[in-house]
């Protein structure tokens, strides 16, 4: 659960990320001390050059170090990667920003559209197409890779049926389906698979040799193991139809080159292409964060560019500060639902928090005669709402696009979820009614006000 929501101070022009060992011991407490990933790589670039930092394992038991040649699985930073190319396709004049969907779909699918309006790239790469986050019907055979048995067909037959439940441009809401969809249009465009496009396009122009979707058997020996929150194996993502939205595997050294390219640090034939991702934007209605082409610029005091990701096994962050000069990747071989994205922000500017432990939750019986108080709607964002529900003595939270989730109770007014970091505290007038709640999570607590 999240409201996508982040907040960072910026660095002044010329500023150095933490020294190594500041950035080492960062890892430890992670690794050793709260028991939040296996392994992690953090790479950074500032005005001293680039380093990379490593700590943990590949996997339990293995002693082979972690370092920046070592290759994990990104994620939805995939996302950027595939604007890049819509970027770099339309300033070569094979595609334009504002061709819709349908002109690169097979004439027998039918693109959703709204009140004579068709969906477009740019909308794609902007989340702003109304297109769903997955599917309402994404159910997958295996949840341990879930999107290994969604096809190109069931994507075309969502699109011909699906109607849109808003207005295309008229709000963001992050979109998985809309990133791959983009991906599989501009592969389809270019003749060829999403793999190969990124390596002719990108990965080959910038000397990122371990950056792909499919793996050689070196680079399968250099893969960190992925594992969930409870640090135990899991399964690689298989994304054959969706995969410019999160099927790229990478490492810290190949992201850094990217990192510098975007910073204007190493030339590159794609850096108009990489400028113009960032010249294309609209808030997301969240208070301090705008979307470009798939890029999200937190504008607080300044530009933060960032994105990151998180697969079954792995989570990911890449962020860079333009004025400072500074940039920082961090890969993590365990999925937690707080990730990496505070290493990072902290990293490119020390002001902002680390994340530390969720504190010790003492449950107590809960008073039910209270659970009709609290059932509503509480808006926390433009685009993210908590519903709480109760069955019979038992009382639910489920926030916009996500699954329902019980809550337990520590007080009267105040709640916890086993399955998620975060808590909820009630604020209530006299008659016990909740008239607003407080989420509670990755260090933040956010109120939304009840909604009728």
């Amino acid at each position: 659960m999240g409201t996508g929501k982040a907040q960072a101070g910026q660095s002044p022009a010329g500023a150095s990320v933490l020294a190594d060992t500041e950035v080492r011991q960062i890892l430890v407490d992670r690794i050793d001390r709260d028991h939040r990933s296996v392994g992690i790589v953090v790479g950074v670039v500032d005005h001293t050059g680039r380093r990379v930092i490593g700590y943990g394992a590949l996997d339990k038991g293995d002693t082979r170090p972690l370092n920046g040649d070592t290759i994990f699985e990104i994620g939805s930073v995939t996302k950027v990667f595939t604007s890049l190319l819509m970027a770099d396709m339309a300033a070569r004049n094979e595609v334009a920003l504002s061709d819709p969907v349908a002109k690169y779909l097979p004439p027998d699918v039918k693109a959703p559209e709204r009140n004579g309006q068709a969906i477009t790239l740019k909308d794609l790469a902007m989340h702003t197409s109304g297109l769903p986050r997955l599917p309402a019907d994404f159910t997958p055979k295996d949840p341990t890779n879930p999107y290994a048995d969604f096809s190109v067909a069931q994507l075309y037959q969502f699109l011909s049926t699906y109607t849109l439940p808003r207005d295309i441009g008229s709000q963001y809401e992050y979109s998985n389906l809309g990133g791959g969809l983009l991906g599989h249009l501009l592969a389809r465009r270019a003749g060829m698979t999403y793999d190969a496009l990124v390596r002719e396009r990108i990965t080959a122009p910038l000397g990122m040799t371990s950056t792909t979707v499919a793996l050689s058997p070196d680079q399968r020996a250099r893969l960190a193991v992925g594992h969930n929150a409870q640090l135990a194996t899991v399964p690689n993502w298989d994304l054959p139809a969706l995969a410019g939205a999160g099927a790229l595997r990478s490492t810290a050294n190949d992201m850094l080159t990217f990192v510098e390219a975007n910073l204007g640090v190493r030339k590159s034939p794609l850096a108009p292409a990489m400028a113009a991702m960032l010249t294309v934007r609209r808030p997301t209605g969240i208070a301090g964060l705008d979307i470009a082409l798939a890029w999200h610029i937190i504008t607080k005091n300044g530009e933060l560019v960032w994105h990151n990701g998180g697969t079954g096994g792995y989570r990911s962050f890449i962020g860079f500060d333009a004025a400072a000069g500074t940039g920082v990747v961090v890969l993590s071989n365990t999925s937690t639902a707080a990730g990496v994205d505070d290493i990072g922000l902290h990293l490119i500017d020390p002001r902002n928090p680390i994340i530390q432990p969720a504190k010790t939750h003492t449950e107590v019986t809960a008073n039910v005669k209270l659970f009709d108080g609290y059932v509503g709607r509480y808006q926390l964002a433009p685009n993210f709402v908590l519903t709480i529900s109760r069955d019979g003595d038992h009382l639910f939270v489920q926030a916009t696009n996500q699954p329902r989730f019980e809550l337990f109770a520590e007080g009267e007014k105040d709640y916890f979820l086993k399955a998620v970091d975060a808590g909820l505290t009630f604020v209530t007038d006299g008659d016990g009614r909740a008239t607003a709640v407080v989420l509670h999570q990755n260090g933040a607590n956010v109120e939304g006000k009840r909604i009728e």
